[in-house]
């Protein structure tokens, strides 16, 4: 499937609940984003790939926020982010958590107080609400209770990736945000956090946006993949269509030696 060509047909694609129009991104006179269009349905993995340095992050810091655009609109849950008051804004981002990739725990709090931040910047609750919160997060991300008073420094690469997971629930958000969640990770501490994100999103009805390089990911819990390229979606649809593709960077990215490798491991 092309980038011009509809999206799937079941019945959760007829709702995006991100519509990404006409994007354009740039630094300086380097253009990043080039009249991107994507549309992120309601319910589904969106797996974001691309050439490294081509602008898959930048999509989603620009989506956030947190890049300016030099022209387009986002929308998200059917408004435009351009027409928002602050009280307005502030209110659709409590319905998205965001997990970065290197984490960005804030060093000097444990973990309980990470996953309480975002409690006390945005909701008036109690010091022994917040502390059941956090420690169901802390358990729902597949970690041990006592996790809640370590520092970051105190965790290995993957708890931090699960403590940081665990913050961005910490609203019980709609959308997820993952940029390279497995990066970092050996390949059965990658494959454990993949079954962890497929059962968030199956249980809580989550609809994630991850970018990622993991070949393992777009196989095992992708509905769907997207393909950045010269600042545009250049192909999107199952795992299925994008090997099936015959642009050069696909057919070099789906059907390298590495690829080959991981689909004869998920044989």
């Amino acid at each position: 499937m092309d980038a011009q060509q509809p999206a799937l047909t079941t019945p959760q694609h007829h709702d995006p609940i991100i519509q990404v129009r006409d994007i354009v991104v740039g630094f300086g006179e380097k253009i990043i984003l080039n009249h991107l269009d994507l549309d992120i349905y309601r319910g589904e993995i969106l797996g974001f790939v691309g050439a490294s340095g081509g602008g898959k992050s930048v999509l989603t810091r620009t989506i956030l926020g947190l890049v300016p655009k030099r022209s387009g609109v986002v929308e998200v849950f059917g408004q435009n982010l351009d027409g928002l008051s602050e009280r307005q804004r502030s209110a659709v981002e409590r319905r998205w958590g965001v997990l970065f990739q290197q984490g960005a725990l804030f060093s000097s709090l444990t973990v309980k107080q990470n996953i309480q931040f975002p409690l006390r910047e945005n909701l008036g609750l109690s010091p022994r609400l917040m502390d059941d919160i956090a420690f169901a997060k802390i358990e729902m991300v597949g970690l041990k209770p006592d996790v809640a008073e370590k520092l970051p420094s105190e965790l290995s690469g993957g708890m931090i990736k699960r403590a940081a997971l665990a913050r961005s629930l910490a609203l019980d958000p709609e959308i997820l945000f993952l940029d390279e969640p497995t990066s970092g990770l050996d390949p059965i501490g990658a494959g454990e956090f993949d079954e962890l994100i497929r059962t968030l999103q199956q249980t809580l009805g989550l609809t994630v946006f991850m970018v990622t390089h993991d070949l393992d990911s777009l196989h095992t819990v992708c509905d769907r993949i997207a393909a950045l390229g010269s600042g545009k979606v250049i192909a999107q649809g199952t795992i299925e269509t994008m090997m099936a593709s015959q642009h050069p960077w696909l057919r070099a990215y789906f059907h390298g030696a590495r690829a080959r490798a991981v689909q004869a491991g998920l044989r």
